[in-house]
């Protein structure tokens, strides 16, 4: 039986262009139909990428996700970025059901700051950039300084760190279909 592979991932200007480009590609190259949630169409990178950097994905608005339409969530950092993301409420009402349901959630640098702003962190390990160690303490997480896998969420510190994640998010969606 054929699974449905269908990805999301939730960015915004200055993201980290690293931080989108590898997952962007490695999900593609594994037969994932990717879909980037902006607020507003194309978008660039700190470094200045144009993201989405291809038209191979499919621009979906933040009033427009449903949560049934994905498979798997991936949320790029970026420190520019996440200052503008975590006011987003669409996108942490998002974030926090999509969690509730235990939806697997790829999480790096920054990037964790979302999950702390959709209240999804308490009593978990998670990484994420050196500098937000205390954000993500006093949200009630533990702090992680690479990579690493809890229950739905896996978050990586840095994108050092790309390989070792993207294979963590890969492994743990298909063992949840027993499919390779």
């Amino acid at each position: 039986m054929e699974i449905r592979k269908r990805v999301l991932i939730i960015t915004g200007k200055n993201v980290q262009d690293h931080e989108f480009i590898y997952p962007y590609y490695r999900l593609l190259e594994e037969g994932f139909e990717v879909f980037v949630a902006l607020k507003d169409g194309e978008t660039t990178g700190i470094l200045g990428t144009k993201i989405p950097s291809d038209k191979r994905s499919t621009i979906v608005k933040f009033e427009d996700l449903i949560i049934s339409d994905y498979d798997l969530l991936i949320l790029p950092g970026g420190a520019k970025c996440m200052e503008y993301l975590r006011r987003e409420k669409r996108v942490l009402d998002f974030i926090s059901e999509w969690n509730r349901q235990g939806r697997i959630i790829g999480s790096i640098c920054h990037g964790a700051q979302l999950l702390i702003s959709a209240k999804v962190v308490k009593d978990r390990v998670i990484s994420g950039y050196y500098s937000i160690e205390d954000d993500i303490v006093n949200a009630g997480a533990y702090y992680n300084p690479q990579f690493c896998s809890d229950k739905n969420i896996i978050s990586a510190s840095h994108y050092m760190y790309l390989g070792e994640w993207m294979k963590l998010i890969l492994e743990e969606f298909y063992a949840r279909f027993n499919h390779k």
